[in-house]
């Protein structure tokens, strides 16, 4: 994700995008561990996208934990 488009999404889109990029960044690292990734370079532009949308959060003031609601 380009941080333009990052910067042009609605807080509730960031939000749901941020989620999105965290299970992403959950699932490439878990076939990391187990050895079924073949390509480990999109661990690192999931860290990444997880790292932009974060700080566009923080720049907004957006109240993640209320936002994303509890995790289970």
């Amino acid at each position: 994700m380009k941080a333009s488009d990052a910067h042009n999404l609605q807080d509730i889109e960031l939000v749901e995008k941020l989620k999105e990029a965290r299970e992403e960044s959950f699932n490439l690292r878990l076939r990391h561990a187990t050895g079924e990734l073949e390509d480990s370079s999109g661990l690192r532009r999931a860290r990444k996208d997880v790292a932009r949308l974060l700080t566009i959060a923080r720049q907004r003031n957006i109240d993640l934990e209320r936002e994303q609601g509890p995790s289970n």
